[in-house]
């Protein structure tokens, strides 16, 4: 795969205020960072920092109000197949199987049905579902489905995913194990990766770079380079790192980075 490069330059994105005549509100303000392929960037933040709307505006699914979003130098005007989005709601087609929901990003872009089954089958080996091709999505469980969905958003072969928790709605147990997929998956793919998730346990297994927003409006508050996921990847497990001092001592950081108080809140305190 060509590597490529998202770029988030200066970005500023305002929502009109729902009062008449009253100020806009600011979300994200000075956002400046990239993502290339074969990186693993995780946004993490609290609640109002904006990383929702960060996604949306990689995706193409809104423009900025400042700045540019750009793809290999070119800005982003709207979604295109090399940006997948996999959302926490798995947003697949219940009325037809497995396979199909993975083909149907081909089936729009004009493939003859037998390549597209064929490509739909590999992609579906690859996340361990070949025996559930022919199921239906209500019989798969919440796991297999979240497989389904990353099949499907790698069938256009993108240059970039883009997750919104996509594992936010698994039991601990599932989502433990699809951490340790999803980080294979996106190895194997050679993609870049932008994760959102309120996970600090989950941003540091899985990201090679960790960003912290701060709240209102969202701005960089850290980026903090992370190598626990490449040692996940050689063998590794989750638990023999939680337990690592250096695991401990990033997890506390991080935890103090995302508590500690706004500018607003320091002002009022």
């Amino acid at each position: 795969m060509t590597r490529s490069t998202l770029t988030f330059g200066n970005i500023g994105l305002s929502y009109r205020s729902r009062d008449r005549g009253g100020e806009p509100q600011r979300v994200l303000d000075s956002i400046n960072f990239a993502v290339s392929s074969g990186e693993f960037t995780v946004i993490i933040g609290r609640s109002g920092s904006g990383k929702t709307s960060l996604l949306n505006l990689a995706a193409g699914f809104q423009l900025p109000t400042d700045g540019s979003v750009l793809l290999d130098g070119i800005p982003i005007r709207g979604p295109g197949a090399e940006r997948a989005v996999v959302f926490q709601d798995d947003a697949l087609y219940p009325w037809v199987n497995a396979r199909d929901n993975v083909a149907f990003p081909l089936k729009l872009r004009g493939v003859s049905k037998e390549n597209r089954r064929k490509r739909a089958d590999a992609l579906l080996s690859l996340v361990g579902l070949s025996h559930a091709a022919d199921r239906r999505i209500w019989e798969l469980s919440g796991g297999m489905r979240q497989r389904v969905g990353i099949a499907r958003a790698l069938a256009s072969e993108p240059r970039f995913l883009l997750l919104d928790e996509p594992l936010g709605a698994l039991d601990a147990l599932t989502r433990t194990k699809m951490q340790g997929f999803l980080l294979d998956i996106w190895k194997k793919s050679g993609a870049g990766a932008l994760l959102i998730t309120h996970s600090i346990d989950e941003a540091l297994l899985l990201a090679t770079r960790v960003i912290v927003l701060s709240p209102n409006p969202g701005r960089i508050a850290a980026s903090i380079d992370t190598g626990f996921a490449a040692e996940l990847l050689a063998g590794a497990t989750p638990e023999a790192l939680r337990s690592s001092g250096l695991f401990k001592r990033t997890h506390e950081e991080l935890t103090g980075l995302i508590h500690r108080l706004s500018p607003e809140e320091e002002l009022a305190a």
